[in-house]
């Protein structure tokens, strides 16, 4: 299969294709593993919680996914409300912009809502239960989730620094997983003494974590500072190859006998956005008569680890010539899935043999 990498911004991937006549065999996707030999149910639909049972601190509100999913042959609507909730609790479900109380699921798709709870006045350490109930117009699927939410006692007040400071001015960086992420940091001796602080830093297992002098490339591990000096250095951060998107909390300290001091970091991860796009057998060419329709199937699948919006597709043609997408476009393509496209070319009735040239372009949210 033809490997292709995206940038965040636009992918274009050339296919070529000789003209000439029909092109077999369907894609071996997942789809066609999933309908091998039991067809879909005419309507089958599920709910589930993205996470069911959480533990938070007293001051943290709860936000999680609500997810629908549809595997039958129909398009479904779903209402949707919450059944049950501790006293002292607003809740509501929500899309990024609306409340809703109800959802449109279409066949072989799933749908995201939020579930969104928190407490009017703090919420005391303990257990809380809500129950997220859905039903179709016609009642013929009812579905419930619950969700345990556990609280926390409040953490105890966070050490201070002692006889050493660390201050950035950009604690939060974000980017591609792939990635090399680097702070500057300030480190003040408040001692009246020279002292040298050793370096520690603590991240996500398999994240390779530096320390460097500032504007220069080797690592070091520790820092000589003068009474009450200071001086900048930088961190230097690579995650782990295929670390998926999300928030990464980073952990610095500097300590020297009883002076100690620390600053906590962020790296957010956007994914990798890596496409396949190829053919079942290889090959990127077919034979087409005079005027008659041929078909190429071709299959894209997403081996980044961020999702690809708003795929859609263009052609550069000879003149006169016809081709077809079938879809057209496709809305979205998640880490790991495949999709298989339906391409359609008719040549001028009139034309010699030619090569044609097409192109996928893929636009990101």
């Amino acid at each position: 299969m033809k490997r292709t990498i995206l940038t965040p911004s636009m992918l274009i991937l050339l296919l070529f294709v000789s003209a000439l006549l029909g092109f077999p065999g369907p894609c071996l996707s997942q789809e066609t593993k999933d309908n091998g030999s039991q067809p879909k149910p005419e309507r089958l639909i599920t709910m589930a919680a993205e996470y069911p049972g959480i533990v938070i601190p007293a001051d943290e509100d709860v936000d999680m996914d609500i997810i629908f999913y549809n595997k039958g042959r129909r398009d479904e609507n779903v209402n949707v409300w919450i059944d049950q909730q501790p006293d002292d609790w607003i809740t509501r479900i929500k899309t990024y912009r609306y409340t809703v109380t109800g959802v449109h699921v279409p066949s072989d798709e799933n749908k995201k809502l939020t579930f969104e709870a928190e407490p009017l006045n703090g919420a005391k350490p303990g257990k809380y239960q809500f129950l997220v109930k859905a039903q179709t117009p016609d009642g013929e699927f009812k579905l419930s989730e619950k969700i345990l939410v556990t609280v926390e006692e409040a953490e105890a007040e966070p050490e201070k620094n002692k006889g050493v400071k660390l201050t950035t001015s950009y604690p939060v960086i974000s980017g591609p997983s792939d990635a090399t992420f680097e702070f500057s940091v300030e480190v003040d001796n408040e001692l009246d003494e020279d002292a040298i602080f050793d370096l520690f830093a603590k991240g996500p297992q398999g994240w390779d974590i530096n320390f460097k002098p500032a504007y220069e490339s080797k690592y070091i591990s520790s820092l000589r500072l003068k009474a009450n000096e200071s001086k900048s250095i930088a961190i230097e951060v690579k995650p782990t190859m295929g670390a998926e998107a999300g928030e990464y909390p980073l952990n610095v300290q500097v300590s020297s006998g009883q002076a100690k001091g620390k600053a906590d970091l962020k790296v957010i991860l956007s994914g990798t956005y890596d496409l396949e796009v190829g053919t079942a057998n290889g090959l990127l060419s077919l034979d087409a008569g005079q005027g008659s329709p041929s078909n190429l199937s071709f299959c894209i699948k997403n081996t980044g680890s961020a999702a690809n919006h708003d795929i859609k597709f263009m052609s550069f043609k000879p003149e006169n010539w016809e081709v077809e997408f079938d879809p057209e476009r496709l809305d979205a393509i998640e880490p790991g899935d495949l999709k298989q496209v339906e391409m359609k070319i008719i040549p001028e009735p009139f034309s010699r043999w030619f090569n044609l040239s097409l192109f996928l372009v893929l636009w990101l949210d």
